[in-house]
């Protein structure tokens, strides 16, 4: 039995695994928190991690019906995040283990990701929650994995399990950035990516046509600075259409069709690209219901097997933290140290591309 603590930006998460199995997976969310201020403010999000991490802690070992002499080993998130928020979980995770005298697992957010598809999938229809949330890694295939989130948008080929190639990253603005500020600036509430997908849902996404940053480039890298820079002077240009419920809906809608259309183009691309026959999706950008369906459709098209995350486990969890660190634990890869520093900034993998890989050169 493992416990795994996540704290990397605002949800408190601590989960109970067993043999694959999640037993209890406890996240404590801030937004009502930082909707004051239309974001993360790290200073309160670190103060409310130091609040909430114990009764956390306590109710997921409840929900478990586990006790923490029956731990064979403590993980947590490292990194990337920020910082003193990454410290709150991974320092009482190392205490913990210190006390308890078990290794301790220190997890890459995104590697955790990465593996997160085969927690829950929709290949058989929608996924079990709570406690019979269950691992399949013995289905497990190569695949291109794309990462999308608030602060990342990750395409990742994943050879083998626990082998993985980057591909390309985020240039500037991340699709969940771009979201977010787009919603900001029409006066959305927050978080504005979730609203923005509900109001783009009754528009017409062909309404307005905006820019899709770099989908012909054969390169894996993801820029959306200029899709948000379209819409700010759009609306400069055209503010009424503020006033117009039924135009912002399709403005809602046409950004988000411009998002999508990358994610899904530049995933499936590489894809075909690489030879493999399996795409994934993960993070929280993957609730987005035309990312979703798009995605479904383009590798029907193309004759791919896509495993989405299930929404439960998209946004920051400690299920998919445990679930990566049990493997790790299994397969004998060895603990990290007690004294092990957080990393903010820690890369997924050394940018090491494939070769035959196309990439840009960053300034």
């Amino acid at each position: 039995m493992l416990l795994a603590l996540e704290s990397s930006c605002d949800e408190t998460s601590v989960a109970v695994i067993h043999d694959g199995r999640v037993l209890a997976n406890v996240v404590s969310s801030q937004i009502k928190l930082h909707a004051e201020y239309g974001g993360v403010v790290p200073e309160l999000a670190t103060r409310e991690h130091l609040r909430n991490l114990l009764p956390v802690a306590t109710a997921a070992l409840k929900q478990a019906g586990s006790q923490p002499a029956e731990l064979a080993a403590i993980a947590a998130t490292l990194g990337p995040g920020l910082p003193q928020a990454l410290m709150i979980g991974a320092r009482a995770a190392q205490a913990i283990a210190f006390a308890l005298r078990k290794p301790f697992f220190g997890i890459h957010h995104h590697e955790a990701h990465l593996y997160s598809p085969w927690i829950a999938n929709e290949v058989t229809g929608p996924a079990p929650r709570g406690s019979s949330l269950r691992a399949d890694f013995l289905s497990f295939q190569p695949n291109v994995s794309l990462i999308v989130s608030g602060g990342h948008s990750l395409l990742v080929f994943v050879e083998a399990e626990r082998k993985h190639h980057l591909l390309g990253g985020t240039v500037d603005d991340a699709a969940g950035e771009c979201f977010d500020k787009v919603a900001k600036l029409i006066g959305l509430p927050y978080p504005g990516g979730p609203e923005l997908d509900a109001l783009a849902e009754q528009g017409d996404p062909r309404a307005f046509d905006f820019p899709r940053p770099m989908i012909r480039d054969l390169h894996d890298d993801f820029s959306f600075s200029g899709l948000k820079t379209s819409v700010r002077y759009f609306l400069r240009d055209q503010p009424f259409i503020l006033d117009d419920p039924e135009r912002v809906r399709d403005l809602c809608a046409s950004v988000r069709a411009a998002i999508v259309d990358v994610l899904v183009t530049k995933t499936v691309r590489a894809a075909k690209r690489l030879g493999v026959k399996c795409v994934t999706a993960s993070g929280g950008v993957t609730c987005n219901r035309a990312l979703r369906q798009q995605l479904a459709e383009a590798c029907v098209q193309q004759g791919l097997v896509l495993r989405l995350a299930d929404k439960s486990i998209c946004t920051d969890n400690a299920a998919m933290i445990g679930l990566l660190a049990e493997r790790k634990l299994l397969h004998r890869v060895a603990s990290t140290a007690l004294d092990e520093e957080v990393h903010p900034n820690w890369p997924l993998v050394p940018v090491t591309p494939l070769p035959g890989t196309p990439i840009i050169h960053r300034v």
